[in-house]
């Protein structure tokens, strides 16, 4: 009964990850134009790592809109992006993670490509995971604000220089419609290359090695997992803590211990696994009630 629960569970997470991959990359044109999408939408954001350059992509990433705001010399506070921040955050916490991030679906899928070995992590993974929030400060937020030229303008160095679904679902496509650009592309285009191939490589080792250690959207998004309406909780009545929790998720995390750590994804398969349903989240009830 909890593998068949686990499937299920799988299967309709695949289904929300690439329908909604599909609904916030849906201009066909765009792709066979290799041109990006300019439409009214795309002052909108959407919760995910949605590269705006996508040719697909009809609304903006919130990591990208809030690097033009700080790089712009007449700089105001991001209001519009915090807040959807904020939104999110309260509401899903890293749910959008694991559920509408369309890299997190790349890394996914590539995880499922059977391999001779598979590892649960990588060494200096305690440390490595702090790695994030040093770009979230750094690359997100200070070297836009501050590192800018004689006009005052910066520059949005996360999506420049690291930022690998820029790399996949912009850059790749975008450079492969367009010969003018790919006559053009230099040692930066190769880098960013570099960062991609490594991290698809890894999906297939590690589970989600971009969202453990360099994702700065998963670091804002984990901070509200705590407060968030959708968090987990560990009725204490029915954990034995047998630790299946922990040997489930591909994360590697102590569920029973710390339910909702801000490496949590909320894939949900810790609650499908566990024999005692000893991990609730606010919809148990309601299903316990059907």
């Amino acid at each position: 009964m909890g593998n068949h629960l686990k499937r299920a569970g799988n299967r309709l997470r695949l289904l929300v990850q690439i329908g909604f991959t599909a609904l916030t990359n849906g201009y066909l044109a765009g792709f066979l134009r290799g041109k990006i999408y300019t439409g009214k939408t795309k002052s909108l954001c959407v919760p995910g790592l949605n590269c705006y350059s996508c040719p697909g992509a009809l609304g903006s990433c919130p990591i990208g809109s809030l690097q033009a705001v700080l790089a712009d010399r007449n700089y105001k506070f991001a209001f519009y992006v915090s807040g959807f921040l904020l939104l999110f955050g309260a509401v899903l916490g890293r749910f959008v993670c694991g559920w509408l991030c369309p890299f997190g679906l790349v890394q996914d899928l590539l995880h499922k490509i059977p391999f001779p070995k598979k590892f649960r992590k990588i060494p200096g993974d305690r440390w490595l995971k702090f790695l994030k929030y040093l770009i979230l400060a750094g690359f997100v937020i200070l070297l836009p604000l501050y590192a800018v030229n004689f006009i005052g303008q910066g520059q949005p160095w996360f999506c420049k220089y690291i930022c690998p679904s820029g790399t996949l679902l912009g850059g790749w496509p975008l450079v492969s419609a367009n010969p003018s650009l790919q006559q053009t592309i230099g040692w930066l285009f190769a880098w960013k290359n570099l960062i991609l191939v490594v991290l698809l490589v890894l999906s297939m080792l590690i589970y989600r090695p971009f969202c453990r250690y360099l994702c700065p959207l998963g670091a804002i998004y984990g901070l509200f997992n705590p407060i968030a309406f959708y968090r987990y909780r560990i009725n204490a009545e029915k954990c034995t803590a047998c630790g299946l929790c922990q040997r489930t998720c591909g994360l590697d995390i102590p569920v029973h211990q710390t339910p909702n750590s801000p490496e949590c994804i909320r894939c949900g398969n810790c609650a499908k696994a566990c024999p005692h349903q000893a991990i609730e989240t606010p919809f148990s009830k309601i299903c316990q009630a059907d």
